[in-house]
């Protein structure tokens, strides 16, 4: 058995130390679906850094002015990959798309999780049918199997992934809280280094190994932020 001692060191101790490695003009993909699963004590500390030229993957492009739509806000993102660009209150991507200050790629959400599927599973792409004839797949190859025509489409690869869990032990095992799992594992394989912010450490071998969702080999670093409630850090919608 190996030397839990002789174990990389995943915990960071502050939220800073967790970001530490996110550069300027950085790929970071950022999990959630709507208000579940979203690391936002990450996000928090990504615009406490002032980085630029970002380009965010997510599901949406942000709710009112937290998460997400906070980090748009405060001019840190060049792009945005998402399936849901508006909404009611995603006004802080919409006014400065419509200023041409902030770019926008629209993926279907079947398509972005395949997407990261195929990044974190080392594939070269895959074929869907999914929205083909459509402008989402202007300039993508086309391919014909069975006589049926499929879009050709490539993983997403991130540089970085800003992942929430509920639990971590020392090793960065993980597991998630129901709905909350959304994106977060496909998301944790996909980026070349996962961040994860967790609600609670547990010690190594607390965890049942058939509840463990993420293994550790594909976590970098990890943050204990411990319980909060989604969606009140940051300032508060208007």
């Amino acid at each position: 058995m190996a030397n839990p001692q002789a174990m990389k060191n995943k915990k960071a101790e502050t939220l800073d130390a967790a970001l530490d490695r996110v550069t300027d003009g950085s790929t970071v993909l950022v999990a959630g679906f709507g208000f579940g699963g979203v690391p936002e004590m990450l996000i928090e500390g990504l615009c406490g850094r002032g980085l630029r030229g970002l380009t965010l993957v997510n599901n949406n492009a942000g709710n009112g002015r937290i998460g997400v739509a906070r980090l748009i806000e405060e001019g840190c993102v060049a792009k945005m990959i998402c399936t849901f660009s508006t909404s009611k209150d995603s006004f802080v991507f919409t006014d400065l798309h419509d200023k041409g200050l902030i770019d926008l790629e629209i993926v279907p959400q079947g398509t972005l999780a395949e997407r990261l599927r195929a990044a974190g599973a080392g594939l070269g792409g895959f074929l869907t049918p999914t929205a083909l004839g459509t402008d989402l797949a202007a300039g993508k190859p086309v391919m014909e199997i069975d006589g049926r025509e499929y879009v050709v489409e490539r993983p997403l690869h991130a540089d970085f992934a800003l992942v929430k869990a509920k639990q971590v032990d020392p090793r960065g095992n993980l597991t998630y809280r129901m709905a909350a799992r959304n994106f977060n594992p496909l998301m944790a394989m996909a980026a070349d280094c996962t961040i994860v912010e967790a609600t609670e450490e547990v010690p190594l071998g607390a965890m049942d190994p058939d509840t463990i969702v993420t293994p550790g080999v594909f976590v970098d670093c990890y943050y204990v932020a411990g319980p909060y409630t989604p969606g009140t850090i940051g300032r508060p919608a208007s």
